[in-house]
């Protein structure tokens, strides 16, 4: 049985990979800022077979209260073995271009919050000697575009660390799972609209899960996303000045 925290627990794809460790009995903690919307999901990985599901309310940017965070999560479990790191936002671009504080804001969440809560847990799986901490980044950090380059700036930032980190805890027991989501349709996206190359959070959520328990290094979900980034990583960047992408 896993002793698992998922922070940002609301997000339609955290939501879908913690109903795949309630499947195999799995016990969770569950982070998020909205109280009642933890507790209906609690509620339904409970039916779905979780050894146990505790409920803590935070805001990822309260920094400062995630080693008492950690500390809690390991006491309501019997321990803490693996983690899930899925906050962020999808950041507004245009906002953020013209107004510095909100970008900066952005960038705090979805960058150095994550950056410091995998810090707190790389020193704590590292001091027991086993663990696992996976970060849903994404496939708009291999490479900065007009649309969404805030975003994709924050997500490069967890990118990297995370490839740090995974060396720096290479052999020590510690496994660090980068996960590169594409294009998902979560409540997040609705105002987007959608095509073929969308997945659903189910899908992704048990190809993440799948990552998790394998310890595979870095995911693209879909896995057509790979190659997808590949052609776009490669493209020149006189070429790729052009683009309206």
């Amino acid at each position: 049985m896993r002793r698992i925290l998922i922070m940002g627990a609301t997000s339609a794809i955290a939501e879908a990979v913690a109903r795949e460790f309630a499947r195999r009995g799995d016990a969770l903690v569950l982070v998020g800022r909205d109280a009642q919307r933890l507790q209906a999901i609690a509620g339904d990985l409970k039916l779905r077979g979780a050894a146990q599901v505790e409920v803590k309310v935070l805001d990822a940017r309260d920094v400062e209260s995630y080693p008492a965070l950690l500390d809690g999560a390991a006491q309501s479990l019997g321990g803490l073995d693996t983690a899930l790191i899925a906050h962020g936002t999808l950041s507004d671009q245009a906002q953020c271009q013209s107004d510095v504080g909100r970008m900066l804001d952005e960038f705090s969440i979805n960058a150095l919050s994550v950056m410091a809560l995998c810090t707190h847990l790389a020193n704590r799986f590292e001091a027991q000697g086993h663990g696992t901490i996976a970060v849903i980044s994404s496939v708009a950090g291999d490479r900065g575009r007009q649309s969404n380059y805030v975003y994709g700036s924050a997500k490069a930032a967890v990118t990297a660390f995370t490839s740090g980190l995974r060396q720096r805890l290479h052999g020590k027991g510690v496994r660090v799972v980068t996960i590169k989501p594409g294009f998902v349709d979560t409540p997040m996206t609705a105002a987007i609209k959608k095509g073929p190359l969308w997945a659903s959070p189910p899908a992704v959520g048990k190809s993440i899960a799948q990552a998790m328990q394998r310890g595979t290094p870095v995911l693209y979900t879909p896995w057509f996303w790979w190659g997808i980034m590949a052609i776009i990583k490669s493209i020149p960047e006189f070429v790729f000045c052009k683009l309206q992408l």
